[in-house]
């Protein structure tokens, strides 16, 4: 069954919070960060890696293609595809070691232009700005309802 959240990110504040209750979530799997140019992925990633333990600086990986973390442990690696021209392209820089590695987490940002070379996501995140470039909407959809629970025990809706 899939489920959807959405949730109204008024400032950084409200950002930072839903980093830090989707950390508790996941520490492994494929997380898909969907939104146009300055939509707040990177902004958000940077939250999320801090909510798992991260004290570094977190930047975009846009021209090196993957950023990895190693984070109590844990292998994180967070892709930015914006300026891959051809999925195949993914093949070529060896994605699957990238893949292969065991309990790994993975945040793509522009997801869309990896194609069939990157994994089924478990959770997507679509940060869209309002027309005044204000405030942002983060619509959520995934499979879990552990996670519905949490979000709404959490977070106020959009």
């Amino acid at each position: 069954m899939q489920y959807s959240f959405n949730l109204a990110l008024n400032n950084e504040d409200d950002t930072q919070n839903l980093a830090q209750v989707l950390a508790q979530h996941f520490t492994q799997g494929v997380i898909y960060l969907v939104g146009e140019l300055g939509a707040g992925k990177t902004t958000f990633t940077r939250y999320f890696l801090q909510s798992l333990g991260h004290t570094g600086a977190v930047k975009s990986p846009t021209y090196t293609l993957v950023e990895p973390y190693s984070i109590q442990g844990q292998d994180i690696f967070h892709f930015d595809l914006y300026r891959l021209n051809d999925p195949y392209e993914l093949e070529l820089m060896g994605i699957r070691d990238y893949l292969d590695t065991p309990n790994g987490l993975f945040l793509f940002e522009w997801p869309s232009k990896g194609g069939d070379e990157i994994p089924q996501p478990e959770l997507i995140i679509n940060i869209e700005k309002s027309a005044d470039e204000l405030t942002r909407t983060a619509n959520l959809s995934f499979s879990s309802i552990a996670l519905q629970q949490a979000l709404e025990s959490q977070l106020h809706h959009a």
